[in-house]
């Protein structure tokens, strides 16, 4: 595994870019009216927002590989896991046409393990002019899987306990 990756829906992707950007001290690598993506080296990671992607808050966590062996060998290890594996090749998703294995964690939270193949001038599967008649944003740009797949586990009940680690 080479780097990181986390996508994040927000509500205001330019005041949210504006924030990212401080907080990185750095630009987006990709900005579009829809969508921002910092690949940072300090740390190591691939960090994505959009305003297509679901209600705001962690959409999915990732592995970003470098090379089809990396990729191979995380599905390896997905396999382990005993989880359900979807598996996507040539995905056109968040700019970007990739191999992909998803999975989810027991408490339902996605991660997406992909190797980057291209770039593409658009969101999702469709063009922009596509997706012009689609009833929501996941069948405009048919991103429902390659974004981010829906639940399937049951998220656990939200605990009572204080929020901080002092308990």
């Amino acid at each position: 595994m080479k780097r990181f990756h986390v996508h994040v829906a927000v509500s205001d992707l330019e005041q949210s870019t504006r924030f990212y950007s401080a907080m990185f001290g750095l630009q987006p690598s990709v900005l579009k009216s829809d969508y921002a993506k910092w690949m940072l080296d300090d740390p190591r990671i691939n960090f994505a927002i959009s305003e297509r992607v679901g209600n705001p808050g962690l959409n999915h966590l990732g592995f970003q590989a470098e090379s089809e062996e990396e990729l191979e060998e995380i599905h390896t290890r997905l396999q382990s896991a005993d989880s359900a594996i979807t598996a996507e090749t040539g995905a056109n998703c968040c700019y970007a046409k990739s191999d992909k294995y998803w999975v989810q964690d027991p408490t339902g939270i996605a991660w997406e393990s992909f190797r980057t193949l291209d770039t593409i001038p658009f969101h999702g599967e469709q063009s922009h002019q596509g997706a012009a008649g689609a009833a929501n944003a996941n069948e405009a740009t048919g991103c429902s899987i390659s974004c981010c797949p829906a639940p399937t586990a049951a998220p656990a009940e939200k605990s009572t306990a204080k929020a901080c680690c002092n308990g």
